[in-house]
């Protein structure tokens, strides 16, 4: 009959949650087998037994058996614990013999292994709630209560995420046959994406659709419709998603910087009930456009799609609500416009390009944190004006180097029609009718060629083709849609 370690009187109290009967029978396994380390030592530290002594027991046979190649037995541990008090408290060296003779069974070693961490996690949810409680007492200038519920949900989430036994190194085997299993799921699906689509073909197939834990820029001028294609592919990937009870697509989160939350679901409500988004916003609309406004509503309430327009977000507020979503409704895309909107961890930072920096990076980690590709928009440089050729180049990113060097894809929204229309040519000195009006005419017919048509510049993707594609732009409901192919030009 084992002694039990610790004993409390009784009393109307609750006590911490603990389960020493399933660490004595961990220990008891461990000590008759040590192969039995191998479930339980990618998820179990010596700190989640509630018993002190059981840690320690615990942290010996771990060091004997991994650090030093040798046996832990109730033998071989007994001069480790010759003087420890505790131990002594409870039986000494005999309580080591106990815990191998009292064993039942190795075979349950794991869940005994799951049951002592379980336990510890509850312990913890008591603590952090015990501060959370003392914090939000406590009148300290320094921590508003804004900072408080980040650094409690930051806390939960990482309790959450640690653990796990996923984590650590993967066998070269085992990632081949991910990764075969993600190209069979593709396949199968007749589209040939093995991450979110975009809902655009030709970008699909020159990406295979956005991957998870992927940073993504996608750049431009203003005007160009960088919020217009990201709203459109954050609405497809949502809508792919409802359609197919979540086998494609994504729940998205977008953080709108820029615009309001109202204003997004405005261009929304323009795309998919194609009444345009100036009418709406002026109230010039028909008695049969509200059924198209109702049919559409209809369908955006259902849709995953969610939204934060909190202006001057940090990355780290950012992180801890992306992650709160994605622990409530799996999230697996967000979307940010814009990068330069959001402000970095070193608050008060003069260097604007260590700023950026650092925000990209943690746009980056955000992404492999939660294996969810993350777009980001990002404005461009003035020096594309300059230029007689307007079309983006890596060089023209706003404190570029931190960008290009921490995206795995960098995207360039671009519309000649939009320079074209500013660029209507007018007569040079000593030039004739007929030079100007074969310039006048080559003009016109180029704005014919690439009027409402766009193109996406893929300038870098770490595992794919650069390349241009072609899209359809229509301005009056600011959505991007693949090219007709039968299209001139």
């Amino acid at each position: 009959m084992l002694v039990r370690p610790s004993v409390e009187p009784a009393g109307d109290y609750r006590q911490a949650p603990r389960n020493e009967e399933a660490e004595q029978a961990l220990l008891g396994a461990l000590l008759v087998n040590n192969a039995t380390l191998n479930k339980v030592v990618e998820f179990l530290e010596p700190e989640h037994f509630f018993s002190a002594v059981h840690g320690r027991i615990y942290k010996a046979i771990r060091t004997l058996v991994l650090d030093r190649n040798q046996e832990a037995s109730p033998v071989t541990l007994k001069a480790y614990f010759a003087d420890d008090a505790d131990l002594s408290a409870v039986g000494g060296s005999a309580y080591l013999a106990d815990l191998a003779a009292n064993v039942v069974t190795i075979i349950n070693a794991e869940d005994y292994g799951r049951a002592v961490y379980e336990s510890h996690l509850r312990r913890q949810l008591i603590e952090i709630g015990e501060d959370m409680v003392n914090d939000a007492y406590a009148h300290d200038l320094e921590t508003s209560p804004a900072l408080q519920m980040e650094a409690a949900e930051k806390r939960l989430f990482d309790l959450a995420t640690t653990g796990s036994a996923s984590a650590g190194f993967a066998a070269l085997n085992v990632a081949v046959h991910a990764a075969i299993e993600t190209a069979e799921a593709a396949f199968r699906r007749g589209s040939h994406i093995t991450g979110v689509t975009t809902g655009l073909t030709d970008i699909d197939r020159k990406m295979g659709g956005l991957h998870p834990s992927d940073l993504l820029i996608l750049a431009g001028r203003p005007s160009m419709g960088k919020t217009s294609l990201a709203t459109n592919i954050a609405y497809n990937a949502a809508k792919a998603y409802l359609d197919t009870g979540g086998q494609e697509g994504s729940v998205v989160g977008f953080f709108s910087l820029e615009m309001s939350a109202e204003q997004l679901a405005t261009r929304l409500l323009a795309d998919v009930s194609e009444v345009p988004g100036d009418k709406i916003r002026r109230g010039d609309i028909k008695d049969t456009d509200f059924q198209r406004f109702v049919e559409a509503s209809a369908l955006l309430n259902r849709l995953p799609f969610f939204i934060d327009d909190t202006p001057g977000l940090s990355v780290t507020a950012l992180r801890t609500r992306a992650r709160r979503l994605h622990r409530t409704h799996k999230l697996g895309m967000i979307v940010v416009d814009y990068l330069q909107l959001l402000s970095g961890s070193a608050r008060g930072s003069e260097n604007r390009v260590q700023e950026i920096s650092d925000i990209t990076r943690g746009l980056k980690g955000v992404a492999k944190e939660l294996g969810v590709p993350v777009v980001a928009l990002s404005q461009l440089s003035r020096a594309v004006e300059q230029r007689e050729d307007k079309r983006p180049l890596l060089s023209d990113l706003r404190e570029s180097g931190s960008i290009e060097q921490d995206a795995d894809v960098v995207m360039f929204v671009f519309r000649e029609q939009y320079y074209l229309e500013r660029a209507e040519p007018s007569r040079r000195p000593e030039e004739n009718d007929e030079k100007f009006n074969d310039r006048y005419q080559r003009w016109q017919q180029r704005c014919e060629e690439v009027h409402n048509t766009a193109e996406v510049i893929i300038a870098k993707q770490r595992h794919g083709p650069i390349g241009t594609i072609r899209l359809h732009f229509d301005g009056q409901f600011t959505r991007f849609s693949d090219l007709d192919p039968n299209r001139a030009g």
